[in-house]
């Protein structure tokens, strides 16, 4: 050991080494998280208009189907197949409706048959690049899931009803995924990981996924939104906004999608790429699009960090935010055409 002197000689040092490698660790995180959250565009601000005719029409819409899904048929998983079968018999009898030809993709769960349902507008310049918007139509266990997710459905239908006869350069998909929630989530059952596996398997090029997941729940007070950390360092404490939500490998599309959303939409947004480890990153459909190498992201409310009805018996169609949610929606069709389609 050397001596009394020389250790006090060195302790300076040493403490300047520790303070210098705390900043650069400090400075790398907050470099890390500026790249994954400050997005292009600025966010809307301040009272919107009143709903113009086409947000009215989307209201229309999005009330009936979420009334439809989370009200008269209520719970829908493999727990109440009944359920579930309606609810997929509605997305498909308004699909057609609509003037699309839906498939149905059917596969087994536990001796059930599962189906996914799919409308494609086909590419005409360039149809070999996917653009998926898809949702999950199926229910937690004892809930009736009017936020999570018939409001994610019912934006489905409407953006494929307001794309009905559309000519796209790019294909488009619009994409109705079963068994999204437990027990299924994050399994090989899961609906929308068994169709992206499909896809691969089939060598498709998906250029962009859009998973539209709990999309009407929005409050104004402070501290209604909550976050992981450390996200509450960054977001507003108002869950007055929608999110879009990508992981690291999908930041080009989650960047892309923010800018042009903010371009066009009524409706505060923000926008994160982030690892997916992260709670609440991975927690949808784009997640079985990242198991197979896609850009994803979902656009969301956030769910369990806004909404305290989430997964339970009050999730019903009142809790809804159907002007909100309609101006959402507005937001999407702009920003999907803008993905897809040769005049946006």
């Amino acid at each position: 050991m050397p001596p009394r002197s020389e250790r006090a000689r060195r302790r300076p040092r040493v403490v300047k080494v520790t303070l210098a490698t705390l900043l650069g660790v400090a400075a790398a995180a907050c470099a890390f998280l500026a790249w994954s959250t400050i997005m292009p565009g600025t966010s809307f601000q301040g009272a919107p208009p009143p709903l113009d005719a086409r947000e009215l029409g989307f209201e229309r819409e999005l009330r009936a189907d979420v009334a439809q899904l989370a009200g008269v048929i209520g719970e829908r998983n493999h727990a109440n197949p009944a359920a579930l079968e309606r609810a997929r018999d509605h997305l498909e009898r308004e699909m057609k409706a609509a003037g699309h030809a839906p498939r149905r993709l059917g596969h087994d769960i536990a001796g059930q048959r599962a189906d996914n349902l799919e409308v494609e507008l086909r590419g005409s310049s360039r149809p070999a690049e996917i653009v998926v918007v898809g949702a999950h139509y199926d229910s937690a266990m004892g809930a009736p899931g009017a936020d999570d997710n018939a409001s994610g459905a019912a934006a489905l239908l409407a953006l494929a009803r307001a794309f009905a006869g559309a000519r796209p350069e790019r294909t488009l998909r619009f994409v109705a995924f079963v068994d999204e929630e437990p027990p299924y989530f994050w399994t090989e059952a899961m609906g929308s990981l068994v169709y992206a596996k499909q896809c691969r398997a089939r060598g498709e090029a998906i250029v962009a996924m859009l998973s539209l997941e709990s999309l009407g729940y929005f409050r104004d007070d402070p501290g209604s939104q909550r976050y992981p950390f450390p996200l509450d360092l960054v977001y507003p404490s108002a869950g007055d906004f929608v999110a879009f939500v990508g992981n690291s490998a999908s930041r080009g599309l989650v960047r892309e999608s923010v800018g042009l959303f903010r371009g066009r939409a009524r409706v505060p947004s923000e926008g994160a790429a982030l690892p997916g480890f992260i709670p609440g990153v991975g927690w949808s459909d784009q997640w079985s699009f990242w198991q197979q190498g896609y850009p994803a992201l979902m656009v969301t409310d956030t769910a369990p960090f806004r909404n305290p009805h989430y997964h339970t018996a009050g999730d019903s169609p009142e809790t809804i935010d159907y002007a909100r949610l309609a101006r959402v929606v507005e937001g999407l069709r702009g920003l999907i055409g803008a993905l897809a389609l040769a005049a946006p």
